[in-house]
């Protein structure tokens, strides 16, 4: 029973490697380190060092995971993930356009519910591992049916899935497709509740501009106090993230993010 969820554990490890090293040695798309923790939680020139080590320490927990039963490898495991739950509350708080990482670009979403809630379960699941009398290999060996539900609840919290079936039917990251138009995004705004909480305070129901920059639309209204309102709606998934910033006459901004519970 403890053993469990050690392939997993193991798979995702390898998983969460392989796709960092591939987005450093690819160059991704312009700016993608930009928008990927825990990258984007340090100085420019130190985000291709960061992904590079938090690669290194995956190997390292997945290769000791796999090969021994020591207790070494497997807290350090619960203290990764606990510690990643962090990094992607703080990278919520701070950056919240930014994604979160996990499996390279294919992690570019912002961070949402689903993310934090994977990294939550992942510490579980690490810590069940201390328990486990037996070496990974032997987990993998021989799974059980609580190694299928884990995998079915992975699924469930990993935003990723939906990215990749969107990228195997257009071959092209939401940046340089064509996504929603742009009626088709405004009707998105007015179903969130970034634009519930602020109908009542614009001026006009018509935003006065609309752009789109990467995998963003924004649309620009005023409200009362002659303040420019900017909602901006995330172009990918199905219930996209929506951001909404109040920016005053006198330049000061204020940032609010409403992001749906699946995302």
């Amino acid at each position: 029973m403890w053993e469990s969820q050690l392939p997993l554990l193991v798979v995702l490890l390898v998983l969460g490697t392989m796709a960092k090293v591939i987005t450093v040695r690819s160059g991704g798309e312009p700016g993608a380190l930009s928008r990927l923790g825990p990258a984007v939680l340090v100085p420019g020139r130190l985000r291709v060092p960061a992904l590079l080590v938090c690669a290194a320490g995956e190997l390292v927990l997945a290769a000791g995971l796999l090969a021994t039963g020591h207790a070494i490898f497997r807290w350090a495991t619960v203290a990764f993930f606990a510690m990643s739950t962090y990094v992607l509350l703080e990278l919520r708080r701070r950056r919240p356009d930014a994604g979160c990482g996990c499996f390279g670009e294919v992690s570019s979403a912002p961070v949402g519910v689903r993310s934090i809630g994977r990294t939550v379960v992942l510490t579980g699941m690490a810590g069940m591992s201390v328990l486990a009398p037996v070496p990974g290999w032997v987990a993998v060996l021989h799974p059980s049916w609580l190694t299928a539900a884990g995998v079915a609840l992975l699924l469930v919290l990993s935003p990723e899935t939906a990215e990749l079936i969107e990228r195997a039917r257009f071959r092209a990251p939401c940046e340089q497709r064509r996504g929603p138009s742009e009626s088709a995004t405004l009707a998105r705004l007015r179903s969130s509740g970034a634009w519930r909480a602020h109908r009542e305070g614009l001026t006009s129901l018509e935003p006065y501009d609309s752009w789109r920059e990467l995998c963003w639309r924004f649309f620009a209204f005023q409200n009362h106090d002659h303040d420019d309102v900017v909602f901006a709606v995330y172009l990918s998934g199905r219930r996209p993230a929506v951001r909404m910033a109040v920016v005053g006459s006198e330049g000061s901004e204020s940032l609010t993010e409403y992001t749906p519970v699946s995302a």
